[in-house]
């Protein structure tokens, strides 16, 4: 639904300027003797159960599937061996159920964190399916007039904020170590287009955020150093599980 921004308006301050598709990051910034290597860790919640396919979005109540809770437990063996010192979930059910598997492996109490909670959204509650859902309602075309912003939600400029902010927060407190952040399809891949200078506007088809996905941040003192991306639940993805409404 989104196309690619003419310009760089959504992009957060100090920010390079966003390119077309997807890539590594441009420029990374060198080790330098001293500095304190710390990486983020920001997962994407397993599958939700939801019969309905409703763009569920905030709303209250919508827990991991029986599948979902297998790839929050493969997330966990995944983290097996790495150094987590540090993890922050999103208040919704959906991520916190993620996060216990890690939390019981590494003997930590999550911390919920607002700031990295799913995008606001207009179309929360209705069905949003290619043929059958609210956006053949010639009654809601009015909220998608600005893909750019967007116009139906949350700005994307917000959510890389609040994101990038709660991952710099989460860096500090494992400062040396590992940290992992459970959240939402959106604010992930937003926070990742921020990390890598490309424009926020996008084909939501074309987020690379499956479900139980991990997005690597590694931080050199409080600068980017690299990026890295992994699905430890791969083999247990079917054809649509890598998008889910409201994710």
């Amino acid at each position: 639904m989104s196309t690619p921004s003419a310009g760089s308006s959504n992009q957060p301050p100090g920010s390079p300027p966003g390119g077309p598709g997807p890539g590594p990051l441009a420029k990374l910034q060198s080790l330098s003797p001293g500095d304190t290597v710390t990486v983020v860790h920001l997962v994407r919640h397993g599958e939700v159960h939801n019969p309905q396919g409703v763009l569920y979005g905030r709303l209250p109540d919508y827990h991991l599937s029986d599948l979902g809770r297998r790839m929050a437990e493969r997330v966990a063996e995944w983290f097996g061996g790495h150094d987590i010192a540090h993890l922050v979930t999103s208040p919704l059910e959906r991520a916190r159920e993620t996060a216990e598997p890690t939390a019981e492996a590494f003997g930590l109490e999550p911390v919920v964190d607002d700031r990295v909670l799913e995008a606001e959204n207009q179309f929360e509650g209705q069905t949003f399916g290619v043929g059958d859902g609210a956006i053949w309602h010639p009654g809601i075309w009015w909220r998608l007039r600005n893909p750019w912003r967007p116009s139906w939600g949350e700005p994307y400029a917000r959510i890389a904020a609040r994101m990038l902010a709660a991952a710099a927060d989460a860096r500090d407190a494992a400062a040396g170590r590992e940290a992992v952040v459970v959240s939402h399809q959106l604010p992930v891949w937003i926070a990742r287009c921020a990390f890598e200078g490309r424009r926020f506007a996008h084909d939501p088809r074309r987020r690379q955020c499956a479900l139980a996905s991990v997005t690597s941040v590694t931080y050199a003192g409080d600068r980017v150093h690299s990026l890295a991306y992994a699905e430890p639940s791969a083999d247990l993805l079917g054809p649509a599980d890598t998008q889910q409404f409201g994710a």
